[in-house]
């Protein structure tokens, strides 16, 4: 028998829009260097492997090219087709043991939210390169665990931006985050998110990214419930909550495949 195969679009309600990932699920954990080889045979900026353990399911991310400590919208794939499936019953809590420590999600109306760690960016002098990498004036540069965070200074600004790839993709950071103001009243924040160093040159929608973003603008806007753009060319929705050091991200999730890897 072959292992189920998921490809799922997260962050969004709508076919072809959002982020996709693959889930893959699998009876016992598999090699690490399997799972980077189906990974990079999938070509998606994530690809997400479950196998049950404890009370939930071992939880690992891949991107083509690495695999990553915190991933957002594979998370909330793999929930998707948890509840999906019947794998857990709608009112369930989806238990996720993971490099991040336990994640968990749990179903709200039409919507997913995930239980996630807050990432803190740090004000920090921007490394040589950023500005002229992004091709703008950055007005604030952080640094979290993980990446760069970036200010710009409009919405326009931040969809008008066509970096350097190559240059980006070596700072030695996992990606590198962009956030302005939005211009759309339906959204508090906007944000792209390019990671070439990891493979993938610029993610559709990024949870983790959030992770930071949310504390980011609580300081700027003085609350703590969000609803945000990631500005790419498929973009997507996430609504954002910060609660103590945990942030909450929620957005949709629709099936595109179901399958066999043989």
């Amino acid at each position: 028998m072959g292992l189920a195969l998921y490809q799922v679009d997260a962050f969004t309600d709508q076919l072809f829009a959002g982020n996709p990932a693959a889930v893959c699920f699998l009876s016992a954990s598999r090699d690490k260097g399997w799972m980077q080889m189906v990974a990079r045979e999938m070509n998606l900026s994530e690809t997400a492997f479950l196998n049950p353990e404890n009370d939930g399911w071992r939880l690992r991310w891949f991107t083509p090219a690495v695999e990553v400590a915190l991933c957002g919208h594979a998370t909330l794939a793999s929930a998707h087709v948890l509840w999906e499936t019947g794998q857990l019953t709608p009112a369930a809590t989806a238990r996720f043991y993971t490099e991040s420590g336990l994640l968990t999600a749990e179903r709200n109306g039409p919507m997913i939210e995930l239980n996630f760690p807050a990432k803190i960016a740090f004000a920090t002098e921007a490394p040589a390169g950023l500005a002229e990498a992004l091709g703008v004036k950055p007005l604030t540069v952080c640094r979290s665990a993980f990446d760069f965070l970036v200010e710009v200074d409009s919405e326009t600004t931040l969809r008008a931006m066509k970096p350097d790839f190559h240059r980006l993709g070596e700072l030695p950071v996992r990606g590198v985050i962009v956030t302005s103001r939005s211009d759309q009243p339906e959204f508090d924040f906007v944000s792209r998110f390019f990671a070439p160093a990891s493979g993938v040159n610029e993610d559709p929608v990024t949870g983790s990214a959030h992770c930071t973003l949310g504390p980011f603008w609580q300081q700027r806007l003085n609350k703590s419930d969000f609803r945000a753009y990631q500005a790419s060319a498929r973009g997507g929705v996430v609504t954002v909550r910060v609660v103590g050091d945990r942030v909450f991200l929620g957005g949709n999730a629709v099936t595109v495949l179901r399958g066999e890897l043989l």
